[in-house]
């Protein structure tokens, strides 16, 4: 992206996870098809080696609409942070909403109360310089919602002009790919 101004180095990433680090695969749940999107991994150990806190925060609706389990959801999850080469305890605290869109649900995205609640775990962290990173206007959303940065990534599902100009109207840096926004940011 040209005439990116990141002002600070982040300290929190809250990441989504499919289109964004992983290929989408619509309703993944088969751990031999997680994959990461190229580059992932090293922005991944880019980040936790600079300090910066991540979370996940991931809506998987294919759990509320029955057609995989949360127990699917976790072998996938496992896999997923065997291929980034971390730890779970690598992610300071990941969020799952995995109810259908027409449930009622406290953390699907773009509902701003996983982040808020990290912000008030954390109140070391500064808002100005935590981002939401994701593929999807709901993701994007969430960060404004929660009064943290966003930034998007070209790697999911393909951006149409309403979300560009969402992303033109709120100041949303867009990305290739996830490893682009971490070279810029480090």
């Amino acid at each position: 992206m040209e005439n990116f101004n990141l002002e600070a180095t982040p300290q929190a990433l809250f990441l989504d996870r499919d289109g964004t680090l992983i290929f989408d695969k619509d309703y993944l749940h088969e751990p031999e098809r997680v994959e990461l999107i190229p580059g992932t991994r090293e922005a991944i150990q880019k980040a936790l080696r600079a300090g910066c806190k991540l979370f996940l925060l991931t809506n998987q609706s294919g759990i509320g609409r029955g057609y995989f389990t949360m127990e699917d959801y976790e072998a996938c999850h496992r896999r997923f942070v065997e291929l980034l080469g971390i730890s779970m305890s690598d992610f300071t605290a990941c969020g799952v909403a995995p109810e259908a869109p027409d449930q009622p649900s406290k953390y699907r995205k773009p509902e701003p109360a996983f982040v808020l609640e990290q912000l008030a775990a954390f109140p070391e962290l500064d808002p100005s310089r935590c981002w939401m990173v994701g593929d999807r206007k709901s993701d994007w959303q969430t960060g404004v919602n929660a009064g943290i940065r966003s930034v998007a990534v070209a790697t999911g599902k393909p951006i149409d002009d309403a979300a560009r100009n969402y992303l033109q109207e709120n100041k949303i840096p867009l990305f290739n790919t996830f490893a682009d926004f971490i070279k810029a940011a480090f």
